[in-house]
């Protein structure tokens, strides 16, 4: 298992990449048994009220959150590639330059998980 987390403007988000002979969760949506590698991860964006509060830095930001999404692969570098992607994305949609992100992959010891 490998976590990836980004970090920008004093918050983070961190998404779990499930690899070969893992359990990935399952739920409406997951991705086909067959796949060997399965992203997981929250996904959200800005919103003008309601939502969530967040300190993204100086600034409160309000946000919703979507359902995750998870996402299948058949390589374990397009699944770390898509992960990072995504966890840039979602700080652009907060108002974060997706360069600003410092992207972290961290693998999990079974034991750990």
């Amino acid at each position: 298992m490998l976590l990836i987390r980004g970090r920008a403007g004093g918050t983070e988000l961190t998404g779990t990449l499930y690899e070969p002979g893992e359990r990935a969760p399952s739920f409406k949506g997951a991705p086909d048994e067959g796949t060997p590698y399965v992203w997981v991860c929250d996904a959200f964006y800005e919103v003008a009220s309601g939502g969530q509060v967040q300190q993204v830095g100086d600034e409160e930001v309000n946000v919703a959150f979507e359902s995750p999404m998870p996402r299948g692969f058949e390589t374990r570098d397009d699944a770390i590639a898509a992960g990072k992607e995504h966890v840039r994305t979602q700080f652009a949609r907060v108002g974060v330059d997706a360069r600003d992100v410092d992207v972290d992959v961290i693998q999990v010891e079974e034991a750990e998980a």
